[in-house]
């Protein structure tokens, strides 16, 4: 699976190296064996932001982003569609990406984070609850946040000392830090689909859909 995210975020035309970062010695011999460049980080971090913060700092890249490692269907157009959300936009420190809700079921859901931004295309909420409320029979397209992330080095860097405010404590989201300390999210738009192994079952259901891609394109 691991090899599967390397492959697939190395596609990524506006990435120019892509590196492992771990604590754990299984992946580090496991990235090792496939022949990525990997990186044994502290054991200590609180977050992945605060892992890909250590090997950032040891590297002169200006714009990093945080893919996750349990994503073998990662699609390298929506990383490429995070980077250029922020890539000409200087006074934006952090981008990430946002989908439409498509099924119904997925409104309420709180382990599906919803995201709310504004006319520039910035967060201005995001939440395990459903935002926005409907108060009457209003028809409003919601999307839900897809957690890839990329930052400008100098933010990333300092990430990890914002204060860690009471939205962050309640929601259990890394990514309110940036919007209570009053930095701005930018948030492109994706068709790509989240598909996280988390449980046997992911796996199974991924497995499945990658041979049927594979089936599909020959």
């Amino acid at each position: 699976m691991l090899e599967h995210v390397f492959e697939r975020a190395s596609r990524a035309r506006y990435l120019t190296s892509v590196v492992i970062a771990t604590d754990d010695q299984r992946i580090y011999d496991e990235a090792k064996r496939f022949g990525a460049p990997v990186r044994m980080t502290r054991a200590d971090h609180l977050s992945g932001t605060d892992r890909v913060a250590e090997v950032a700092s040891a590297d002169d890249a200006q714009i990093v982003v945080n893919i996750q490692g349990d994503e073998p269907l990662i699609d390298p157009a929506a990383i490429d569609a995070a980077v250029l959300s922020i890539l000409d936009h200087p006074e934006i420190p952090m981008g990430t990406l946002k989908k439409r809700i498509e099924d119904p079921a997925e409104i309420d859901n709180p382990n599906v984070v919803k995201v709310v931004t504004n006319f520039a295309g910035d967060a201005i909420y995001f939440s395990r609850a459903t935002i926005p409320y409907l108060r009457g029979g209003e028809s409003l397209t919601r999307f839900k946040h897809i957690g890839l992330y990329v930052y400008r080095r100098d933010f990333l860097l300092s990430y990890s000392d914002l204060p860690v405010g009471p939205l962050e404590k309640a929601e259990r989201l890394e990514q309110l830090r940036a919007l209570e300390n009053g930095y701005s999210i930018r948030v492109a738009e994706t068709e790509y689909e989240s598909i996280g192994v988390d449980t046997p079952e992911d796996f199974e259901r991924v497995t499945k859909l990658y041979e049927t891609s594979l089936l599909q394109n020959g």
